[in-house]
């Protein structure tokens, strides 16, 4: 009888633990599997951020569409064809797009201009977002369908050959290159700038302050004669136009230059690895 009264105390004790060490390990398991879907539900902040989509060509190829960049509650780029900006609200993972505002109005080729309808009609369509698992920017309907999915936005200088496109000519007038001629930009991950001027080599140093504020120069150049006149002068332009850049953008595969006063110096296009 004592044996047995001096055990019963013992057996509610192991008894009462063992409860509590099961009530402890399935809490665990099931805060463990809480936390991953607590993460998941909390979306993606859309201020601040760019994106670009890309499009399939015949044979594999890739080739940018629209762009997309969310700044001070608008977002604003190009369906592929035109330059738009409108309005957006989100809350959780909802996505609203107010009326479309300001828009260019070009003529493209049939592909592109089918391409851009259909990628604003799906913005227009979309009721929520969220980042898929290859970090992608996906704008789903009602239904849960994906209407679009886009890539983040490449902010880096280095490691391409940007070719450029518009020099500021310092007559307050942005102009095209000479028929025939190449004008090319590369920055190094040492901070400094070199390329071809048109006919002369150059090279120099740039600073870089986040992903806005750039300053080139003092930019050296080799002394080689051009083949004419107008290579010549877009030479002399494209050089003071460098020195005096204060800014950038990048839109897709698009880098503007911009002096201190916002106009465009120095328009390129992002070609390829340098």
């Amino acid at each position: 009888m004592n044996g047995l009264v001096l055990l019963k105390p013992q057996r509610k004790a192991l008894l009462a633990a063992g409860l509590v060490l099961t009530f402890s390990f399935s809490g665990c398991t099931a805060m463990d599997k809480a936390k991953p879907a607590e993460a998941a539900s909390v979306p993606p902040a859309l201020e601040g951020t760019a994106w670009v989509q890309t499009v399939g060509e015949a044979g594999g190829a890739q080739k940018q569409g629209a762009t997309l960049r969310f700044e001070g509650g608008r977002v604003q780029g190009s369906d592929g064809c035109n330059r738009f900006s409108a309005p957006y609200k989100t809350q959780g993972h909802s996505f609203e797009l107010g009326g479309r505002g300001p828009s260019t109005m070009m003529a493209c080729p049939p592909e592109v201009m089918a391409r851009a309808e259909a990628f604003v009609a799906a913005l227009g369509q979309a009721k929520s977002y969220r980042l898929n698992a290859q970090g992608q920017l996906e704008f789903l309907a009602a239904d849960g369908k994906v209407l679009q999915a886009l890539a983040p936005q490449s902010f880096s200088l280095v490691g391409n050959a940007w070719q450029a496109t518009g020099i500021n000519n310092g007559k307050q007038a942005v102009v095209s290159l000479v028929a025939g001629s190449s004008v090319s930009l590369n920055f190094s991950a040492e901070g400094r700038v070199f390329g071809s001027a048109g006919c002369n080599q150059f090279q120099g140093a740039y600073r870089l302050e986040g992903k806005t504020r750039l300053a080139i120069g003092p930019v050296v150049s080799t002394r080689m004669a051009c083949p004419n006149a107008e290579v010549a002068a877009q030479e002399r332009a494209f050089l003071q136009a460098l020195e005096s850049v204060s800014s950038l953008q990048i839109e897709g595969s698009r880098l503007e230059l911009r002096r201190a006063d916002g106009a465009l110096a120095v328009a390129l296009q992002r070609g390829e690895g340098a």
